[in-house]
């Protein structure tokens, strides 16, 4: 009995040590990829607070050198980058309404297991996600309805994602009990009053998650404007912010030394580093708003992500 009792109490000791062990391996795993993750964007405030000369030499490691606001004051005194500010906040509310309002509605009824045709209906989504007409003939399309240099040419354009819809439709088929919709329809309901009375109120958490999808997407959207915006007037921010770092680093190679004093070399020389350290302001300056934002959709974000991708 003695015997007995010690072997389960040295399992049981065992299993405890083994258990702290894993946690302590795990800790450590998931302390390091914290760092791995945070410390990019730790080194970007730091830097974009430094002075130019040390950053460049690369003593800006742990904490500012020279610290300085320049390459902040440099950057918002472009009147510019209100402007794509605007911009960019313009396209990504109404860009991610509009996205949702087609997202939403068609995610709902491609889950309907009795919708004639669905199959078909899938596949023919599905074949556009590895599968485009190519940058020329799109671009002539988009030339052909007038979207070029538009207002509503960033809002428009990329209206669903495929990949967005795939994940709204397994939401509705295995979040929302099918017995909620039979017993509405017992009750005279229609397909779109289920829609609009059950499905969209039960949906806050895919809804949250598209929104912030769609909303990163705007906001960080940089290679359609390139192509489909060239008016300064309609330009978002990422567009802006590459325009003023391509003119600040150009700025010293499109002057000639021997044209100017010595006085205004060095103020060029300066501009120039300080464009060095801009890069670091502007990525913040273009991180923020989602940075603020997140937290506050970070539990819908979890919850709808999860139900809609791994219970399909």
């Amino acid at each position: 009995m003695d015997k007995t009792f010690s072997a389960r109490n040295e399992k049981t000791t065992n299993r405890i040590r083994d258990g702290r062990v894993f946690d302590a391996v795990n800790i450590t795993l998931l302390v390091l990829i914290m760092i791995l993750i945070l410390y990019p964007l730790y080194f970007t405030i730091i830097a974009s607070v430094s002075e130019p000369t040390e950053v460049i030499n690369g003593n800006v490691i742990l904490s500012p050198k020279g610290f300085t606001w320049e390459s902040y004051n440099m950057a918002f005194n472009e009147v510019r980058i209100w402007t794509g500010y605007r911009n960019s906040l313009i396209y990504m509310v109404l860009g991610t309404l509009f996205n949702l309002c087609l997202t939403i509605p068609a995610g709902y009824f491609l889950s309907k297991r009795e919708l004639p045709g669905r199959q078909a209906v899938n596949i023919y989504f599905l074949i556009t996600m590895y599968f485009s007409g190519g940058l020329i003939p799109t671009y002539l399309m988009v030339k052909s309805y007038g979207l070029l240099n538009q207002f509503w040419t960033l809002i428009v354009l990329n209206g669903i994602s495929v990949y967005n819809l795939v994940i709204t439709r397994v939401f509705f088929q295995n979040s929302i009990p099918n017995d909620l919709y039979e017993s509405a329809f017992i009750d005279g309901a229609s397909d779109y009053r289920a829609f609009f009375s059950i499905a969209l109120p039960l949906a806050k958490p895919i809804i949250a998650v598209m929104a912030l999808y769609y909303g990163v997407g705007h906001w960080n959207g940089y290679f359609t404007a390139l192509i489909y915006v060239s008016k300064q007037t309609f330009q978002p921010l990422q567009i802006v912010l590459r325009s003023i770092l391509l003119q600040n680093e150009t700025m010293l190679t499109a002057v000639d030394p021997n044209s100017l004093d010595e006085d205004m070399v060095i103020a060029l020389t300066r501009r120039a580093y300080l464009a060095f350290t801009m890069k670091y302001a502007m990525i913040f300056i273009a991180s923020a708003p989602l940075l603020s934002i997140y937290p506050f959709v970070q539990k819908y974000f979890v919850k709808g992500a999860m139900i809609g991708s791994l219970k399909g």
